[in-house]
């Protein structure tokens, strides 16, 4: 009797799928058809009002999909109620189609889902222009070295105060491999001094105008002040990274549109009370990409990030490993994600180790952030994150859907 070989295989999107196809010898005509059928998702929309719940789960149960909905829905005794929509992808790109004939808002929830669609399928390669200088995003995983010329900053503060200090840390991050150098000069540690803008800018100043004109590589500036990033894009500096995500500061969301200057927004809040945790996080980054959005900047130019850190930035233990277990589902946002957890207290409370030991448990998040589909890590120790990212790209950028299903 002839033996068989059942194994179950990996499918994550509908390139993969169609390959997997191809390999089998399966018709054209049929591959088309069937792309999507082995892709089953669960799609979770939250606050849906009662009269639409019911339409949507009556148009997922038509194409053969299920909806859950809270139990109540039946009785009709609550106004609204998270949902949870499960099928395949053929399926979800049907009731997209579908919805766009609907009223009650849901044109536009058949617009978000036809994109979230999309967000699935690899990442192409593209440019991003940094006012002069480029990146190119979709092919590898970038690494953003960081350079704190703060006296306080929880890992490495004092280190690089002097002109000279922060000039050869610069050169040392370039030779190891940065792609953007992220240059901040305000410690966010948890309990750490405010500094006013006036102080933080003469901590920028002179490095600022030293590198811009010196570095090949863009030179993003950690802020989340206005009239600091104002001055320092007057004199060249290509990004601003955001820690409150263009909602601290009522003008810095004016000030990245007038350079029209990459802009990453990250979240933030004070407390780490949420309702849904990454619900919230989406929410709050929605509104910095609307924020950026009308200034005049889209797509790639506005990079997000979920903003790990603990107390710092509004999450604890629990939340920060909930959040890097979840990294994917930001990708439905539609734009690059950064991740920065360089030797962050998730790392030191998970495996109980002083700053200076967390170099291991920072590639490790690093190499989740790659399987994430992360686009750039931000971190410390450019060298041996960029080794271990270049492996991992090896693995999940370049040979995922290859020719693993005809190993």
């Amino acid at each position: 009797m002839k033996d068989f070989h059942l194994r179950w295989i990996k499918l994550d999107n509908e390139t993969e799928s169609k390959k997997a196809m191809e390999i089998i010898g399966s018709d054209p005509g049929g591959i088309a058809q069937m792309a999507g059928k082995p892709l089953g998702r669960a799609l979770k929309i939250e606050n849906v009002p009662l009269h639409v719940a019911h339409i949507l789960k009556q148009e997922m149960l038509s194409l053969g999909g299920d909806a859950a909905v809270h139990r109540n829905v039946i009785v009709n005794k609550i106004e609204a109620t998270d949902m949870l929509l499960v099928g395949t992808v053929k399926q979800f790109r049907k009731l997209s189609q579908k919805l766009l004939a609907q009223p009650f808002g849901l044109k536009d929830l058949g617009k978000t889902l036809r994109s979230l669609l999309e967000g699935f399928e690899p990442p192409q390669k593209r440019v991003l222009s940094c006012r002069g200088k480029e990146l190119i995003l979709g092919e590898r995983t970038l690494i953003m070295g960081i350079l704190n010329l703060t006296p306080d900053s929880f890992s490495d503060g004092g280190k690089y105060v002097t002109l000279d200090q922060a000039l050869k840390q610069a050169e040392i991050l370039v030779e190891q491999g940065a792609d953007i150098l992220d240059i901040g000069a305000e410690s966010t540690r948890p309990s750490h001094d405010p500094v006013g803008a006036k102080e933080e800018w003469e901590r920028l100043e002179a490095v600022l105008k030293a590198l811009v004109p010196r570095l090949s590589i863009p030179i993003s500036l950690d802020t989340y002040k206005a009239e600091v990033a104002e001055r320092a894009l007057d004199i060249g500096v290509h990004i601003i990274n955001d820690v409150w995500g263009l909602q601290r500061d009522s003008r810095m969301a004016e000030v990245v549109g007038k350079y029209q200057a990459p802009v990453v927004v990250m979240h933030n809040q004070e407390g780490d009370s949420y309702h849904h945790v990454i619900g919230d996080i989406i929410a709050f980054l929605k509104k910095s990409i609307y924020l950026a959005e009308e200034q005049g900047l889209k797509g790639d130019q506005i990079i997000i990030d979920p903003g790990i850190g603990g107390s710092a930035f509004g999450k604890n233990l629990d939340l920060d490993l909930e959040i890097m277990s979840r990294l994917s589902e930001f990708r439905s946002l539609g734009h690059p994600i950064l991740l920065g957890t360089s030797r962050k207290s998730m790392i030191g409370q998970t495996l109980n180790l002083p700053l200076d030991q967390r170099l291991e448990g920072t590639i490790a998040t690093s190499v989740v952030g790659v399987a994430a589909g992360v686009d750039i890590l931000r971190v410390h120790d450019v060298l041996p994150n960029k080794r271990a990212v270049q492996m991992a790209d090896a693995i999940y950028r370049q040979k995922r859907g290859a020719n693993f299903v005809g190993a």
